[in-house]
């Protein structure tokens, strides 16, 4: 939310201390020291009219302009304070209905209504105002959007925060995981989470976010976001190590399957968790329940069938539930620490990318290791039900296919 101004600051604390007369000479005041601009800037930081700023203005001119001392006839006419009550009555004390007939126009049980005026339209004030004439109100976009102010309305946007279909046992599922997850990290067994990072459009294109630069030398960038058929996207796919706040992500250039995701796993056990844990006998893996590495995916349990029999241990996935897959680790260990890190800057090639990602730190001690994929990884791969069968799994007898372990041997 934008900082009141300190013009606005100062109002709201002294204008109801004040009375009419002392308040025009207030803004007045104000919209001198200020100088070009300064009456259209104390109306809107108070919602005064200009028309009294103005007053206002011309009342210390005045007086400025009279010596008081040696002519008390000279003394300016200024306008009197009008009584309690006194002056112009307010448009909602004059026009009773209208506040219950814009209340009517903007309620939040009104969005669902098809007979709500403005239920297929864009609730603008101007929008607002056309919609209260017909019912005998005639007032401008400006008034609608103070009276809107004076009933506590703003404009809002969007927030994420529905999660979709949620499973009856999410909760205990997300128990269980934390209980395996705690075993295997007591045990000083490996535990990783892993995930596909959104795709990003490699070439010279904006990035979202801003960086310290010379003032009035921005990076300049495409106007239009049409991928560059040569550099075409980038795919990151990570793996985090919860136990040891380190990370692993490999930027792929081709399609994001299971076959590449395995491969990631596969990369970070020989480079970097191979050597971290010489005495592991399992490898524990969260992940989310779709994508590359989906639980119903066949070619994922086959890859990672293949993994456990290389590196010869048995691999626990635990998948979590449908609509929750900010909750895995890697989302809020890494990837929001990737995205902060290469904010404002533009994507322009994969080396680009692999850097900025494998720079990425914490004040927690994550650190990273990136490096780019270059191999192909078709999709559309089809694994019979043959294959399937050669796979030793164990599924856990809550929720199975959330929960199972593929065996090395």
């Amino acid at each position: 939310m934008p900082t009141e101004s300190p013009i606005a600051q100062r109002w709201e604390v002294l204008h109801e201390t004040l009375d009419e007369r002392q308040r025009r000479l207030l803004v007045g005041v104000e919209a001198k020291v200020l100088g070009r601009g300064g009456i259209s800037a104390v109306s809107a930081a108070t919602g005064v009219s200009r028309v009294t700023i103005m007053a206002g203005m011309s009342e210390i001119e005045a007086m400025k302009s009279a010596d008081l001392t040696e002519d008390p006839a000279a003394a300016p006419k200024v306008q009197g304070t009008r009584q309690a009550g006194g002056g112009r009555k307010k448009i909602e004390t004059k026009d009773e209905t209208l506040l219950p007939d814009l209340l009517a126009l903007v309620e939040p049980s009104t969005r669902g209504d098809p007979e709500s005026p403005l239920r297929w339209t864009c609730k603008s004030l101007r929008n607002l105002a056309d919609e209260l004439k017909p019912k005998g109100h005639q007032v401008s976009h400006v008034v609608v959007g103070k009276l809107l102010k004076s009933l506590n309305f703003s404009l809002q946007a969007n927030v994420k925060v529905l999660e979709g279909n949620q499973s009856p046992d999410r909760n205990a599922q997300f128990e269980h995981i934390n209980a395996a997850v705690t075993a295997a990290l007591q045990a000083n067994q490996p535990v990783i989470s892993v995930d596909t990072k959104k795709k990003e459009l490699v070439g010279n294109f904006k990035n979202a976010g801003q960086e310290w630069l010379p003032s009035g030398e921005p990076d300049k960038v495409q106007v239009h976001d049409f991928i560059d058929k040569e550099l075409g996207r980038a795919n990151p796919y990570g793996v985090y190590d919860i136990g040891a706040d380190e990370a692993w992500v490999s930027v792929g250039t081709d399609h994001d399957t299971s076959a590449f995701a395995v491969q990631t796993i596969r990369r970070w056990w020989f480079s970097m968790g191979k050597e971290r844990y010489p005495q592991a006998r399992q490898l524990t893996i969260t992940a989310d329940g779709g994508g590359s590495n989906g639980h119903r995916v066949r070619l994922w349990k086959l890859e990672l069938s293949r993994l456990a029999k290389e590196i010869g241990m048995d691999i626990l996935v635990h998948h979590f539930p449908p609509g929750t897959s900010k909750w895995n680790k890697i989302e809020h260990r890494l990837f929001s620490f990737i995205t902060m890190n290469w904010r404002g800057r533009p994507l322009i090639s994969h080396e680009v990318i692999v850097n900025l990602i494998a720079n990425t730190k914490t004040r927690s001690g994550l650190s990273v290791q990136a490096e780019l994929d270059t191999a192909e990884y078709p999709k559309g791969l089809v694994i019979s039900d043959a294959q399937m069968a050669d796979i030793k799994i164990d599924r856990n007898d809550f929720h199975g296919e959330w929960n199972y372990c593929i065996r090395s041997g």
